[in-house]
């Protein structure tokens, strides 16, 4: 069963940051099997939207997913990030 890594960028403190992590994490979610499926700031919001950027990777599976979350590439990732955005990052499975 597919699984979805969806990340909410509840708010972004430093584009340096943001911009060393992006560079490593693609790559990193790619090479793990990861299909971007969505990035960016929402076209339209409805009921309790926010404006928050949002980014949607397709896995094959659950255990796919967490394996690219825990995989070096994507923790050295996350490392460049330190603390440049406040996320919400959550895997769930695909209906």
């Amino acid at each position: 069963m597919s699984a979805y890594w969806v990340s909410l960028y509840v708010e972004i403190t430093d584009e340096q940051k943001l911009a060393a992590y992006a560079q490593l994490a693609g790559p990193a979610l790619t090479g793990a099997g990861g299909r971007f499926l969505a990035r960016g700031m929402p076209e339209e919001v409805y009921e309790a939207g926010q404006r928050t950027r949002t980014v949607v990777v397709e896995f094959d599976s659950i255990e796919a997913a967490q394996a690219a979350h825990d995989s070096p590439a994507y923790q050295e990732a996350l490392a460049a990030l330190d603390g440049g955005a406040v996320r919400d990052l959550r895997i769930v499975p695909g209906a």
